[in-house]
């Protein structure tokens, strides 16, 4: 089914070429740059103990040289993960990821040093290092690293935590990588992949025969699943608790370099506007004609929905018709994606499920997975994994320690770029039934950027909490506290059924990166924000102050980064000022 697809779609040949980093598994570049990891990491610990003495030209060097393993070790990396993640089933892929896994360990293990003699230095010659000039291209990344300081353990416990770090969380990801891979829904042995998008289907029993089997499919592992979730809500427990973060989030939010009542701001704005999800729903039942609108009638297609399919080469006409014009700039790179194989899309087996964006390291590019399915919503996917993808590939030239993008603004950039297609989409429209129908599409994508991402918070806040409370969670406890979260979003709206409450269980988010699903909202209602600025000063003002955002990379914070457009991340109006320009599109389509 999938290969009939994929010729159907013409996505057969778009596969990523990751010869650019390595020619294979076997290739001995690998292991010479393991070698070099290795040497130079053991090289460097001839400093240990000895950072604060170093002249400024010598602490230049050596954060230099850091940078330069930790690009090649990422070069490793990259390559390993992209590896298996088109062929999760695949037993070369993955024990050659462990392997590499089990290797960044080591390396890392005799660079920890670094982190906790310069977090720990003494302020005054922490400033004498800063001020110098041959330091100055790192001084944020530095001063960063200075934030961690209440929190960094001895030299021997983190040698420790970084050395188990491969059979820690690591394994239990991978593992569940695997359980996800290998899970093959309903009697055709389906991929998560292909169930999922039949929740969008237009045949209700379609989409009630998907939410069936997807539940059935969690359910054989649901075993397994919980005691994954187990294992690292209780890692992440322990973590916390030994370097003193005062709740589960902190670690997050200072890794986005935000502050704790920036994103309290944020979680509340949107709570408290929870209404305007269950006033779209209510209003999405009667357009379906439904006396109650099942939770596996959400992403039903309104009746004047374009259905069409789009293929690949359309799909790539579209986005960069659409960055185009916004940016030539922006078009150009985005097109370098398609030519050069940085893009990953047919549906396989084995591959994983979703959609991201790998940055790669600076001196290769950035690589983009899709498993796309030729609908509208396909389309858009590719247009925000490619926003992210245009991101890394400017913020590269800060080099490997200042082109990591926090969280909150690598969301800004593919949101922006989706909201950029959106609206091109709908100028083509000319039909008042398909253009209300497509401006109900964006609006439930957005819900599901924002409120379904918060509510996601929400449940991630009551499960951390709840396991550091209670101990071990079974899956009903897990399965109640889902619940919980999902109803006070949909109120009255959405019927939500039993089998619904097993659906925690199969998103990664949770636990490849605890707390990322803020992330999601932040970018969108910063994102409503810009291109409202946008659509009043005009291209010529705007675009080159975008550009030069994403060009920054990771080198300040959000709030110094956000400057040049006058934003306040703190002000509680910045956030009901993007919630309120929701409600504005849902007011046009409650008018019609």
């Amino acid at each position: 089914m999938s290969t009939q697809r994929n010729t159907e779609l013409g996505t057969t040949e778009v596969l990523w070429n990751l010869t650019d980093l390595y020619e294979s598994l076997n290739d001995e570049q690998i292991e010479e740059d393991l070698d070099f990891c290795h040497q130079e990491a053991d090289l460097l610990q001839e400093v240990q103990g000895k950072l604060a003495d170093l002249e400024p030209a010598t602490f230049a060097r050596t954060i230099k040289r850091m940078e330069r393993i930790r690009a090649t070790l990422g070069r490793i990396e990259t390559y390993s993960f992209l590896n298996f993640a088109t062929q999760v089933k695949n037993a070369e892929a993955g024990s050659f990821l462990q392997k590499i896994t089990e290797e960044s360990s080591k390396i890392n293990r005799k660079l920890v040093f670094f982190h906790l003699e310069w977090a720990t230095m003494d302020k005054a010659i922490a400033d004498r290092l800063l001020a110098q000039e041959e330091v100055a291209s790192f001084v944020h990344f530095l001063t960063h690293l200075r934030c961690y300081a209440d929190h960094v353990l001895s030299a021997v416990e983190e040698e420790l935590l970084v050395e188990f770090q491969p059979v820690g969380t690591e394994s239990w990801l991978n593992l569940f990588e695997k359980v996800m891979g290998y899970l093959e829904f309903g009697e055709d042995k389906r991929s998560e992949e292909a169930v999922l998008a039949d929740l969008y289907d237009n045949d209700q029993a379609v989409r009630c025969k998907a939410a069936q089997e997807l539940t059935q499919g969690l359910q054989s592992q649901l075993h397994i699943l919980t005691h994954i979730f187990n294992t690292i809500l209780a890692e992440k427990m322990i973590s916390d608790q030994l370097r003193k973060y005062p709740s589960w989030i902190r670690t997050r939010n200072l890794s986005n370099k935000l502050e704790d009542k920036t994103v309290d701001a944020l979680v509340t704005a949107s709570v408290d506007r929870y209404d305007l999800v269950q006033r779209y729903y209510s209003l999405k039942k009667e357009l379906l004609g439904l006396d109650e609108l099942q939770d596996y009638d959400r992403y039903a297609p309104l009746p004047s929905l374009p259905d069409q399919q789009v293929a690949w080469q359309e799909c790539q006409n579209m986005v960069l018709q659409g960055f185009r014009n916004f940016s030539p700039d922006m078009a150009e790179i985005a097109e370098r994606f398609f030519e050069e194989n940085w893009i990953h899309a047919p549906l396989l087996e084995g591959k994983r499920g979703g959609a991201f964006a790998h940055p790669a390291v600076p001196d290769a590019h950035p690589y983009v997975l899709v498993n796309y399915t030729g609908n509208l919503r396909d389309v858009s996917t590719v247009a925000h994994e490619l926003g992210h993808g245009i991101h890394q590939y400017l913020a590269r030239e800060q080099g490997y320690f200042n082109s990591d993008t926090t969280l909150v603004l690598a969301e800004t950039a593919s949101v922006f770029a989706e909201l950029l297609i959106f609206h091109d989409q709908l100028d083509i429209l000319t039909d008042p039934a398909q253009r209300r129908a497509f401006i109900c599409q964006k609006l439930e994508s957005i819900f599901a950027t924002v409120f379904r991402q918060i509510s996601m918070n929400r449940f991630e806040d009551l499960i951390h909490n709840s396991r550091r409370e209670q101990g071990e969670l079974s899956a009903e406890a897990l399965s109640d506290l889902w619940m919980k979260s999902q109803e006070t979003m949909f109120g009255d709206s959405v019927n939500l059924s039993e089998q619904y409450r097993i659906w925690w269980s199969y998103i990664p988010h949770f636990l490849h990166s605890p707390g990322y699903v803020y992330s999601y909202a932040f970018g969108e209602l910063l994102v409503l924000a810009l291109y409202r600025i946008y659509q009043q000063e005009g291209a010529t003002s705007f675009v080159p102050k975008y550009i030069h955002l994403l060009r920054q990379g990771g080198n300040q914070s959000p709030y110094e980064l956000l400057k040049p457009f006058a934003l306040d991340l703190n002000d509680p109006a910045f956030w009901q000022g993007g919630l309120a320009v929701i409600e504005e599109m849902l007011i046009q389509v409650e008018k019609k």
